[in-house]
């Protein structure tokens, strides 16, 4: 599974403002990829992401084998604290 947020400029009210959407990318075990979420907020945290990591698993994901996530603190821990026994492994491009 890679988790990412990816930043965009929007323009909200007549003002362009800055915005991360949440990107849940999944590789299940036949091999098909399939985007199991975007998550819409106003900035990257960790205290966010530990929130669509408790959605995906109310949604029925029980284990995840590896997250490839960028250098943001605390989010292996987030991960850790939802899934367990999920390899975390840093994103080399981040």
């Amino acid at each position: 599974m890679w988790l990412d947020a990816i930043h965009y400029k929007i323009k909200e009210s007549g003002k362009y403002i800055s915005k991360a959407v949440y990107t849940i990318l999944w590789v299940g075990l036949s091999g098909k990829k399939e985007i199991l979420g975007l998550y819409l907020s106003e900035n990257e945290g960790a205290n966010f992401w530990l929130q669509v990591l408790t959605d995906l698993n109310n949604r029925g994901i029980q284990d995840i084998l590896i997250a490839s996530v960028d250098g943001l603190k605390g989010f292996p821990e987030a991960i850790k604290a939802i899934f367990p026994k999920t390899e975390v492994q840093l994103c080399i491009v981040h």
